[in-house]
């Protein structure tokens, strides 16, 4: 028998070419092909390779039948000894195990095709002990529905031994797309596609559920159709109004699964469709730049609420909680309902490094809408800081762990988590309204509210009243101050 290494260096199917009159002869190499797990998939493609005249083994201690034309072996180690190609349809979860129990009884040079659906470290894993025997590895990833093209079905090919066995996926009609020769190559593109296909898979069944209890099945069937011919023009079109119009998609979003949860439907994917909108809504904000921030961390909230006019500023019921350094960040507004801090839950999904929680807590302070474990969330997302229009608790593990929060009240009692609430929108904190990414100067004084679109002028100007009264401080100190004048 010819070893898979020949195979690998000379075509798989080979052509000799023989004059025989006007007749060009094909001879066909037959190869001895072990395929693991003869479940659906397996057995599907035992039948393909049946047919295509290779003698095949199998091996799978739970699968009722075999397929005609596969001897069946009682162990992994019996089907595996001397096959030229190994094919493992086992499942991901069985996959590493059977990898490594077949790898001791593989043919040097021997090919092992692992065909699971598997991350890319996992499928590295499941190469190490292949590669190890001195066997060659393929992670091949199945890009169709088997059932409904068999072992015609495409495949994404990678790792060192993509070529033989793309060669051997080709005899059964199989359009095949070579990848890189790391194992994980091809699942990586298998799995980004399922992101697609699984994701259109679960959107389309939420849909027709709802639609069947609304009784509009046909309907919304008609929508679906229109939509899906579209081809580039749909995927780019959606791409970019996700981006352009996030915020309010994102409200029309969570509009619709309140709709489907009063038709009886859980809206589990509605739900997780109008955050990806938020989260969206809040990256594409602009951003007032890092060197801003730091120019302005350098001043008070009173020398930053000087430089805006003194207007902006938070009033002084809405104080520290604790003694706190200076802090600034961009604000991440959230609007929740009196007493309820289901918002603050759902803000930290979108949260990002630097940003500054700004609740609109209705001025309740009957119950704390955030405290020790919001907080150590917080913290863990990259968030500098919290101003709440409403009541906070466990101040002391909050200056224990760091986490500067400036509330109106305290309270001990702990919230609802029922909402409504908004996030991402403009909202009123004392008075003062806060656009989302607008910059927020705290300190022991209080809390300043810089306008996003005048950060940079207000930088500026509140770094020239610091230098300003700092000089003023030296010459009073230095007994050269003049008296100061009182304008008319």
């Amino acid at each position: 028998m010819q070893s898979t290494a020949h195979l690998m260096d000379q075509s798989f199917i080979q052509w000799n070419i023989a004059w025989s009159g006007s007749v060009l002869r094909k001879v066909h190499v037959v190869v001895l092909i072990t395929i693991l797990g003869l479940g659906e998939a397996g057995s599907l493609y035992a039948e393909g390779l049946v047919a295509a005249g290779h003698t095949i083994r199998g091996y799978d201690p739970f699968a009722p039948s075999t397929p005609e034309g596969v001897r069946r072996s009682p162990s992994i180690a019996e089907a595996v000894e001397g096959a030229e190609f190994v094919l493992s349809v086992t499942g991901a979860r069985a996959a590493e195990k059977v990898a490594a129990e077949a790898a001791a009884h593989l043919t040097a040079g021997a090919v092992f095709a692992d065909l699971n659906v598997a991350s890319a470290a996992t499928k590295r894993a499941i190469a190490s002990p292949v590669i190890a025997a001195g066997a060659v590895f393929a992670d091949v990833a199945v890009v169709g529905p088997v059932p409904v093209h068999r072992s015609a079905t495409p495949v994404v090919i990678s790792g060192t031994g993509r070529a033989a066995t793309a060669r051997l996926f080709e005899t059964l009609g199989a359009p095949v797309e070579i990848g890189g020769d790391e194992p994980g190559d091809a699942s990586n593109r298998k799995l980004l596609r399922s992101v697609f296909m699984k994701g259109l898979a679960a959107v389309i069944s939420e849909a027709l559920d709802a639609a069947d209890a609304a009784g509009a099945r046909e309907w919304v069937k008609k929508q679906m159709r229109a939509e899906l011919v579209l081809g580039d023009a749909i995927i780019d079109r959606l791409y970019d109004g996700t981006i352009k119009h996030a915020s309010r998609r994102g409200h029309e979003l969570r509009d619709a699964a309140e709709q489907l949860q009063q038709l009886g439907i859980d809206p589990v994917i509605t739900t997780a469709s109008a955050l990806l909108h938020e989260q969206r809504a809040h990256e594409v904000t602009d951003q007032v730049p890092d060197e801003i921030l730091d120019v302005l961390a350098g001043q008070s909230a009173a020398a930053t609420g000087d430089a805006m006019g003194r207007l902006g500023l938070l009033p002084t019921a809405i104080r520290p909680v604790f003694p706190a350094p200076t802090v600034v960040g961009r604000a991440l507004t959230v609007w929740v309902r009196a007493g309820d801090n289901r918002g603050l839950h759902e803000a930290l999904e979108q949260a990002r490094p630097g940003d500054f929680l700004v609740v609109n807590g209705e001025a309740d302070t009957s119950r704390a809408v955030l405290g020790e474990l919001l907080a150590e969330r917080s913290l863990a997302k990259g968030i500098v800081g919290a101003v709440v229009d409403g009541a906070v608790r466990d101040v002391d593990v909050l200056a224990e762990i760091g986490f500067p929060v400036w509330a109106r009240g305290l309270s001990p009692a702990g919230p609802f988590k029922y909402g409504p609430c908004r996030i991402g929108e403009p909202v009123a904190v004392g008075g003062v309204v806060v656009q989302p990414g607008d910059v927020i100067v705290a300190d022991n004084d209080g809390v300043a509210v810089v306008p996003k679109s005048q950060a940079p002028e207000i930088a500026v100007a509140a770094r020239e009243v610091t230098e300003r009264e700092a000089e003023t401080r030296r010459t009073i100190r230095a007994g050269t101050a003049k008296p100061a004048v009182t304008p008319h």
